[in-house]
Formats: C-alpha cells, structure tokens, sequence
C-alpha cells in the first residue's frame, strides 16, 4: 500500500515523539508499505517564528524566516529514521526533486506538481522522502507557503498526485470525537465521517484537516485521522470519506437589498457592527452583507424589508456618519458551494463572463475561500442559474 502520512507539529514536538513518528514509519516500510512523509514544524515553531518578526520584511524574506520550523523537522525526522536503517532523503523548495510548484500569486501550478509528484512516487520502493509541509517554490525559485493548514494540503494533494492510496493524519486528537472529551464526559471516537460533515465541523472551530486540504481528495483516496500515540500508521482514528462535490443552490425566497450610505463609513469602526445589532434587535435575520468604501449592503427576506427600513433609517439620523438607507426589492441569489473553488484560479472570471454575455446585471458578488454568492434580479434568477450548471 502506499501511503503520506503527515505529522503535525505536537506529533514531532520533542525527541521522543519524533522517536515514536520514526518508528511507526519504520514499521510500515518493514511491512511492504511504501511510505511518504510530510513533516510540520516542530511545536509552536511556526507561530513563534511570525511572533518574533517585529519588523518591516518582505513576503519573500517572512516565507524563508518561517519556513525554518519544516526545514528543521525535515531533518531531524530524517536523522531518526537514518537511525532505523531507513533510507530517507529530505526534500524542501529547492531540492532538485522538490514536487509543489506555485506561480507569482502563489497558486498551485497544477499541471507542473503532478508531474513532479508522479517522478517522486517512482522512487518511493527504495526511498522514504521526508518533506516539508505548509511550503512550495515559485516558477522563479522562492519559497512560497500554502496558507493555513498548509501541511495538510501539502499531504493530501500529494496523496491525489502521487496516486496513494491512503493519506494519514497524525496529529494530538484521536480523530473526530462526538464531543469535546475536555468538556463532554464520554465523547468518543467516530469512526468514520464524512468530507462535507468535518468542513462544517471546522467553519465552527473544530480543527481536525483543514478544509483546504480536503479539497483535494477524491472519492479514491482514503485520509485518516489518528493520535501521535497510537503508533500505528495503518490502523485507527476516523476515516473521512467521499470528496467535495460543487453544490449550486438557488434560494427560493426573495431577496431585498438595504444599502445604507455615508462618506465617513471609511474611518469609522464599528458602524457595520451597530447597524446589525440594530437589524438583531428588531429580530431580521440577515442573508447576506457586502461593505464598500462609502457603503454598506444588507441582504434580507422580502417579507421583512418594511420592517427593516425603519429601523436602519433610525441609525442613519441618529448620527452624522451616516446620510442615507435606499431599499431595492426583487433579489435572487444563486450560490456556488464547493471545495475545488479554491483550487480554481480563474473560476470566478468563468462565471462571471458569460453572464456579462447574456446581458444579465450581477447586483453583487460574494466570494468566499469555498463560495461565491451572485445576486441578481428576481426575473434573471433561472437564466443565471442555467448559466452556472454549465461553468461550474
């Protein structure tokens, strides 16, 4: 079986966890499995690291600063399994064989990492590579990062484009849990979840794979999540199974948008925070919020917009930062969900052309790492639909 396991940085956190992820890994390999391995910083390195930059610095000298927590682990997890009589090689950017390419945007350059995934996995019936997770190279050769949750990603798109068959996490939770076990007594582990279940769980701060990451499994590939000390790489933890599809929904409702204006909405903190208190009081529910320069935007139900005029136009008068509401009915919102958006450069342009095209007037468009939100009128909903089934 081939397998990336990547360790996180509590699972490499002292010699004697780094001892442990080296002989798990050791085990595997004696058993038949090749095996590749993405490594974090070591503890808090990462964190530390941007603490201590007090300083004006480039992006290009911040990625080498803070890449030196995976550079070392790299070579401290490769020492260890040297140790085992493992033949292991280090890879972080730079090295000849390093897989992850990025362009000046910092974007992974998909076409370029398959290729040197494919090359690396080759090799993995003789070699153990021990690579840095959370970084990649430019076409111009300077360390880029991947973002948070970067070496997650790092693992699971390595997985996909090295054809593995299963990605495993090793981070300090016991997989996915019923409850907080800190808080919940009896919580215990669930076996299996599914991709679209532990993204909810992680827009709502459960931090077990980062969403990103999952967007680059497919129903083929198995991701695993198992604790530092269970010290058994091919058992345990919770499965996470299927992939992220792109889901297009249409709101039935209709919409009305409440802009509300003033020059000074620029210089002034808080004001967003006031006028949705103000909206929460008066019990609207809010659908959606775009802000501008001299401009901030409520999306609500139809049905409520009588309700909400008022009660926006009372913070406009009580104040002098604020100089107008106008309210604009007959709203349609059609909204792109999915974890491939990320992984799309250009996906937005895709959308938006052909509906310029189709003469239809986009009233607002908000985007998200895994969304986009396209409002329109109520009588171009169905055409913007179809328009969307067919680029997405």
């Amino acid at each position: 079986m081939r397998v990336v396991a990547k360790f996180g940085g509590t699972s490499l956190g002292t010699g004697e966890r780094i001892n442990r992820a080296a002989d798990s890994i050791a085990d595997a390999v004696e058993a038949g499995h090749q095996i590749a391995v993405v490594a974090s910083a070591m503890g808090s390195t990462t964190d530390e690291l941007i603490d201590d930059i007090e300083f004006d610095v480039s992006d290009e000298d911040r990625a080498e600063i803070v890449s030196m927590g995976e550079r070392t682990s790299v070579r401290m997890l490769k020492a260890a399994l040297g140790a085992r009589d493992v033949d292991a090689l280090f890879l972080e950017p730079g090295s000849e064989q390093w897989p992850i390419i990025t362009n000046d945007r910092g974007e992974v350059v998909v076409e370029a990492t398959q290729e040197r995934a494919t090359e690396l996995a080759a090799q993995l019936d003789g070699v153990v590579p021990v690579i840095t997770g959370f970084l990649a190279e430019s076409d111009a050769g300077d360390i880029t990062t991947l973002g948070r949750g970067g070496s997650d990603t790092t693992a699971v798109m390595l997985g996909n484009y090295m054809n593995a068959d299963e990605v495993v996490i090793v981070t300090d939770v016991e997989g996915v849990m019923t409850g907080d076990p800190r808080v919940v007594e009896g919580a215990r582990n669930v076996g299996r979840i599914s991709v679209d279940e532990l993204r909810n769980l992680s827009f709502r701060g459960a931090e077990v794979v980062a969403p990103s990451a999952l967007s680059y499994k497919n129903e083929h590939l198995d991701v695993r999540v198992v604790h530092y000390q269970h010290g058994d790489l091919l058992t345990g933890g919770t499965q996470i199974e299927g992939e992220f599809e792109n889901l297009i929904d249409m709101q039935e409702q209709r919409l009305a948008c409440l802009t509300v204006a003033g020059r000074s909405i620029r210089n002034s903190p808080g004001i967003l925070a006031e006028l949705s208190d103000a909206l929460r009081a008066a019990e609207i529910n809010i659908d959606a919020v775009a802000s501008g320069m001299d401009s901030i935007t409520f999306y609500v139900n139809s049905d409520l917009a009588d309700e909400a005029e008022p009660v926006l136009h009372d913070q406009v008068v009580s104040g002098t930062t604020l100089s107008s509401v106008t309210v604009e009915d007959d709203i349609a919102v059609i909204r792109v969900t999915g974890g491939e958006l990320p992984n799309r450069p250009g996906v937005i342009q895709t959308v938006l052309t052909p509906i310029a095209e189709a003469g239809i007037n986009l009233h607002n468009v908000i985007t998200s790492a895994t969304s986009i939100a396209l409002f329109v009128a109520w009588e171009d909903r169905e055409e913007t639909l179809e328009i969307v089934q067919n680029e997405v």
